[in-house]
């Protein structure tokens, strides 16, 4: 037979599936070489990155946790700072309140002053612009009746001393009658 024919016979003999020994003995000690290198070199620097990750995952979750104590705290401080200013600005409320009405109170009580000191400068005014009133108007109606009187009786009525008691008797019996009609 020919060399080739032997060589395709030997081909038509092996399993294309199964590897020839040596290059299976080749193949599973490259495998070891490589999967002691993996495991020497890159498996622990793999654990140590995954290890690192996970305390860091960790650490954040515990800081989380200690970050939401602290506003968990900071929350009820803020509500009892709250509650605090509340109750001051319901007294402060409260204290301008009765402030307000003791004013309201002063401020009545000195209108009330006011009004009757304007009062009695109106009556004591009144007074005396009636007093005024009164002179004037005795000595404009003396003038009057003594011109007439004069003019009745045909003499002069000049002295004074007599018409101012004639002007008297007469304005106190005008006053007692108006009195009288009251």
């Amino acid at each position: 037979m020919s060399p080739l024919l032997n060589i395709a016979a030997e081909e038509e003999l092996q399993n294309p599936l199964i590897p020839p020994i040596p290059e299976l003995v080749i193949g599973l000690l490259a495998f070891v070489i490589v999967f002691g290198f993996l495991a020497k070199k890159l498996l622990p620097n793999i654990n140590k990155v995954l290890e690192e990750r996970r305390a860091a995952i960790e650490g954040g979750i515990e800081e989380a946790d200690a970050m939401k104590v602290e506003a968990q705290s900071v929350l009820e401080q803020y509500k009892a700072q709250l509650a605090e200013a509340r109750h001051e600005a319901a007294r402060l409320r409260q204290e301008a309140q009765e402030q307000g009405a003791v004013l309201i109170a002063e401020m009545r009580a000195e209108g009330q002053r006011q009004r009757e000191e304007i009062v009695a400068a109106g009556h004591s005014q009144l007074d005396a612009d009636r007093k005024a009133a009164s002179s004037v108007l005795r000595q404009d109606v003396g003038k009057l009746a003594t011109e007439l009187a004069g003019k009745l009786v045909g003499e002069s009525l000049e002295d004074h001393a007599r018409q101012s008691r004639v002007i008297d008797r007469f304005l106190d019996d005008l006053d007692e009658k108006a009195e009288a009609t009251r």
